[in-house]
């Protein structure tokens, strides 16, 4: 059953705790720290992104210096790719990439591996600590949403997503309802049947 926590309410099952930052202990007892989502899994609804080796990140070159290019990733850290003799990588300021977190150093920069460039697409910002939600379990959200618009769809856990295809504008603000309505019961169906409505209308 999907329910709502609240900052205070007790995390009686331990397996909620792995991988999770926003609880606090004392006695032995578990305590959520942020407004969550649970079913079967905490998925915080509000909240900063924190940096997992081997996410997914999407970015925005800001800068080429040297062997390094410095990438925006709408977030406070640092990101940068080392562009060694092996990568002999080529990107200019503006470009759009995609890339996976290989390491943070020091808690303030993030090292980027495996860029590559996304071309003639389009790029939203959403809440990061929404993205879960919208990739949904065993990525069935983003993946109907992908299917149904016929779009390319690469999603950043640093909140950023790019689309791209022709039905770009339907998919960003299917995109926008997930953000906004992520905290709701039955959302993955609910959206099957908007889009499938959307495209109906689309058809006449």
């Amino acid at each position: 059953m999907t329910e709502i926590l609240i900052p205070g309410d007790l995390i009686e099952d331990k397996e909620l705790l792995k991988n999770n930052r926003f609880y606090i202990s004392e006695n032995n007892k578990h305590y959520c720290t942020l407004v969550s989502l649970y079913n079967n899994r905490l998925i915080p609804l509000e909240g900063y992104w924190y940096p997992n080796i081997d996410e997914t990140v999407v970015g925005i070159i800001k800068e080429v210096r040297n062997n390094v290019f410095e990438v925006d990733l709408s977030h406070f850290l640092r990101a940068i790719i080392i562009n060694d003799f092996r990568n002999k990588l080529h990107f200019n300021v503006g470009d759009v990439i995609e890339a996976k977190v290989k390491a943070i150093e020091n808690k303030k920069t993030i090292i980027l591996i495996y860029p590559r460039l996304l071309r003639d697409g389009m790029l939203i910002q959403t809440k990061p600590v929404k993205i879960p939600r919208i990739i949904g379990k065993n990525n069935t959200m983003i993946n109907q949403i992908s299917s149904f618009t016929k779009t390319s769809i690469i999603v950043g856990f640093n909140g950023l997503i790019y689309i791209k295809g022709a039905n770009s504008s339907m998919a960003i603000s299917t995109i926008l309802r997930v953000e906004k309505e992520a905290h709701t019961k039955g959302l993955t169906e609910n959206i099957k049947q908007i889009l499938q409505k959307e495209l109906e209308l689309t058809e006449k």
